[in-house]
């Protein structure tokens, strides 16, 4: 197994930016990124050694527990647990049928992941801008971008902060479109008292390290409450196998057959039993990991108001903010500084380690090729290159690296003033 040394984070990974963010550059941290965004003790422990010592160690007693107490919490019929969210979101859009040629509208202001799954399946993904104060996609944008070609729309809950879903859902009915939730961020969150996963015809979610709940680095769920689509998300995540019908005996005619879903082939995208038992005791403690979250983003939303130039997160008042990420925004023309200048004085000087999300994805090299272009959405590409940086955030940061992070982002923007 390889294991080489990764020149941009000096760290021995071979994950590179996405398994970890230590810099070998030589600066002091007071508050590093953490790539680890829960908190295991005993009890992922004790759930790991008791799935350890089943005869079933995929797809078994855990899975089912693990699925049937997510959808309980998520306020759904269904829920199935699957490798990770790029996987369950493959499944999602084989089950839509999008098709080659077909468009799904979807922001630009996520992983790679969310436009992936569309390309996957010849799919074209059309992307709408965002709502600048809340980095989610924004409903009036979408309608704008809906053709007689339009089979979808792709919404990403950003940062933890969930969609503003009542215009988005009434526009994809208006238009027959189905409506695929990325819940990523949103393990928990709520708007209007609905839960993330819910509101849509799929919700798709993330237990990836960074995530509000992981299940040992990698991991994933499919909600739906819609009976039609289970039969098929069950076939499309085990590789398209199924029953024999009228079968005598176990093993007559075989073991299992295999049978396609409206032309699709689905893949191996199973959650093995440690994962799952893992789930299962991080979903215990996810109302206070995320209530953990919510008090330490709003303690440095408290520490940096005032502060001309600098943009705290903001809350709407219909939504159940989960603070996966903390999104300050650098406001150049008030800051009379540009975002970069202020970042490298928080971090080579204020020892406060920040990171980008999003970059729009149509500026990736594979989509420039397919013929993307720039200005597609301009408040994106703003938020992105001019505005945003996400500060360290998970439930473990210490009183004192909040009072460092806020410290440092005040003396920060007071050097670039100056400079």
């Amino acid at each position: 197994m390889s294991n080489k040394k990764d020149k941009y984070t000096g760290s021995d990974t071979d994950g590179g930016i996405t398994s970890s963010y230590t810099m070998d550059d030589g600066v002091d941290l007071k508050v590093p990124y953490s790539f680890f965004g829960s908190i295991y003790d005993e009890d992922e422990k004790n759930m790991t050694l008791q799935a350890m010592g089943q005869d079933t160690l995929t797809m078994g007693p855990q899975v089912q527990a693990f699925q049937k107490e997510f959808a309980v919490m998520h306020g759904v019929k269904h829920a199935f647990a699957v490798t990770n969210c790029t996987t369950a979101m493959h499944v999602a859009t084989q089950v839509f049928g999008i098709k080659p040629g077909d468009e799904v509208i979807v922001t630009p202001n996520t992983f790679i992941a969310t436009s992936l799954v569309i390309l996957k399946e010849g799919g074209i993904p059309v992307y709408a801008d965002i709502d600048p104060r809340t980095y989610n996609i924004d409903p009036k944008e979408i309608e704008k971008k809906i053709t007689n070609k339009t089979k979808a729309i792709y919404v990403v809950h950003y940062g933890g902060l969930m969609c503003d879903m009542d215009p988005i859902m009434a526009i994809a009915r208006k238009h027959n479109l189905y409506v695929l939730e990325d819940c990523a961020h949103t393990p928990g969150a709520a708007y209007k008292g609905r839960k993330a996963g819910s509101i849509g015809d799929i919700g798709c979610f993330s237990f990836h390290s960074l995530k509000n709940m992981t299940t040992c680095g990698e991991g994933g769920m499919i909600t739906t409450s819609n009976d039609d689509f289970v039969d098929a998300i069950e076939k499309l995540r085990c590789m398209n196998l199924d029953h024999w019908k009228d079968q005598v005996d176990y093993w007559i005619p075989s073991h299992f057959d295999v049978v396609d879903v409206k032309g699709y082939w689905g893949n191996n995208y199973r959650m093995n039993e440690i994962q799952a038992a893992v789930g299962r005791a991080q979903l215990r403690k996810l109302d206070m990991l995320n209530e953990k979250r919510r008090e330490l983003g709003r303690r440095i939303n408290d520490g940096i108001q005032g502060i001309k130039g600098i943009t705290p997160v903001y809350e709407s008042p219909d939504c159940y903010h989960v603070y996966h990420l903390y999104t300050l925004c650098v406001e150049e023309e008030e800051l009379g500084a540009s975002r970069d200048d202020f970042m490298r004085v928080l971090y080579k000087e204020e020892g406060v380690q920040g990171i980008l999300h999003y970059q729009p994805t149509y500026h990736f090299t594979g989509l420039k090729r397919m013929g993307y272009g720039d200005g597609l959405c301009p408040l994106a590409e703003k938020f992105f290159y001019k505005r945003e940086l996400n500060l360290p955030m998970h439930p473990r940061l210490t009183d004192r690296e909040i009072e460092d992070t806020v410290t440092g982002i005040r003396n920060a923007a007071e050097k670039v003033r100056r400079e």
